[in-house]
């Protein structure tokens, strides 16, 4: 379908053809009751893009969400195994949509080249730099977060348990700018429409929330409202001076940095309704570590996740808890968990990980799609790669998986052989013939 997007000369009979396969992939994958709805409406699309009746993008947007649906695990395509322990997190640079940095448990940065330079099926994506234990330069201890620079893929930042922040030349791989902070450090991030301003915003053990200044290279703003350490922050991606944190104390805070008089709302899970609430439950988010948070691309919504496996979706001007249901989302972690949300999709979609795998949920529906199993432990981080409506998954067991739309359906033959008796080419001397008594 895709083809057909960049090719306006396919035949409307090719692109039929083609969405009828992805169609079927859809049900031997579990989504057929979506995949049926697309299906249907496929025809309409069709005739409407033909005519000029309707706005590309539609049709586009219909598309990338095919593709989310039929997310499966590339078997074909392997990921360099270079951290010795487990992953903590992935960021994907939005320039060119090919590099991935990783960080680990075991201190390493590594920078993998998504790009299938060799043209064939099976291939591995190289790591193509790497910051490991021989380099003088490498975290200490546990690499918390890594990000790109929005605007340059010559930089890029990362934040660790041995109490600092890095920021990195790409080209020499040495720190252009280290800050050192009190405590651990558990996240970190950096603004993605930011204009005004450079300023990243640093989580750690100590309540405060520090915001350093890449121009200046000095920490000067501090946010103070939360308890406890603070897991995870998030700048707006509509708006560049409003940011989000969640912290142990179970609150969720939105800020404007541009005010010093606080937080702006204190996320209230139960939408200001004291009577429902116990007292030592008011104005808090979730009835644990709120170690989750994420925007969804237009920055109407947030979505949290704690540790009393809940998942809540927030309407970020008003501070509304909109009530989405998502049923028992499992979370046993005391650190960070990376979340990600679908882009150009209709509806949307929340990659969450859940145990060792990974839940893909509608947004604002609440329904679970489906769950990506492959890990063999707990999965920590997601990221999304929205040019390609690809995810990317890792964990504890170190391992980097790639989930990508199924671009075929299984042959009919192979169905049709599915139970049929397998005809083994071994010799049949050497075949073993013990049975199971035995």
């Amino acid at each position: 379908m895709c083809l057909y997007i960049e090719n306006p000369h396919l035949t409307v009979a090719s692109t039929l053809a083609l969405w009828l396969a992805l169609y079927r992939s859809c049900i031997y994958s579990r989504t057929y009751k979506i995949a049926f709805c697309y299906f249907k409406t496929m025809l309409g699309y069709l005739a409407a893009r033909r005519a000029g009746l309707d706005d590309p993008l539609r049709f586009r947007r219909a598309e990338s969400t095919r593709r989310v649906l039929s997310l499966q695990l590339n078997v074909d395509r392997d990921m360099d195994r270079i951290h010795g322990n487990g992953v903590n997190a992935l960021d994907i640079e939005v320039i060119e949509g090919k590099y991935m940095l990783s960080g680990g448990a075991d201190g390493v940065i590594v920078i993998y080249d998504l790009e299938n330079v060799s043209g064939k099926p099976q291939y591995t994506c190289e790591a193509v730099r790497t910051i490991g234990r021989s380099s003088k330069y490498v975290h200490r201890f546990s690499v918390e977060t890594v990000q790109w620079y929005p605007y340059d893929t010559g930089m890029f930042v990362s934040s660790s348990f041995d109490k600092t922040m890095k920021v990195w030349d790409t080209e020499t791989l040495k720190p252009a700018e280290v800050f050192e902070f009190e405590s651990n450090v558990y996240t970190h991030h950096l603004s993605p429409i930011a204009r005004k301003h450079s300023l990243i915003a640093v989580g750690s053990q100590n309540p405060k929330i520090q915001l350093c200044d890449l121009a200046s290279g000095s920490k000067i703003h501090v946010l103070q409202g939360h308890r406890a350490e603070v897991l995870s922050v998030r700048w707006s991606p509509r708006y560049e001076h409003i940011l989000a944190s969640a912290s142990a104390d179970s609150r969720v805070k939105i800020w404007d940095v541009r005010r010093a008089s606080g937080s702006l709302l204190t996320l209230d899970q139960h939408n200001g309704d004291k009577s429902k609430a116990a007292s030592e439950a008011v104005n808090t988010a979730h009835n644990g570590r709120v170690n989750g948070l994420c925007f969804t691309s237009d920055g109407l919504y947030l979505l949290t996740s704690g540790t009393d496996d809940r998942m809540r979706l927030w309407n970020s001007a008003t501070g509304e808890n909109t009530l989405v249901n998502y049923g028992k989302v499992s979370n046993q972690s005391r650190k960070r968990r990376q979340l990600a949300v679908s882009q150009g999709c209709s509806p949307e979609f929340a990659f969450v990980p859940c145990g060792s795998s990974v839940a893909v949920y509608a947004i604002h529906t609440g329904e679970l799609v489906t769950m990506l199993r492959g890990h063999y432990n707990q999965v920590d981080c997601c990221e999304f790669h929205p040019d390609n409506q690809e995810l990317y998954s890792a964990g504890k067991d170190g391992n980097i998986l790639a989930w990508v739309p199924v671009l075929r359906a299984p042959d009919v033959e192979e169905e049709s052989n599915k139970d049929a008796p397998r005809h083994s080419s071994v010799n049949p001397a050497f075949q073993d013939t013990w049975s199971d008594e035995d």
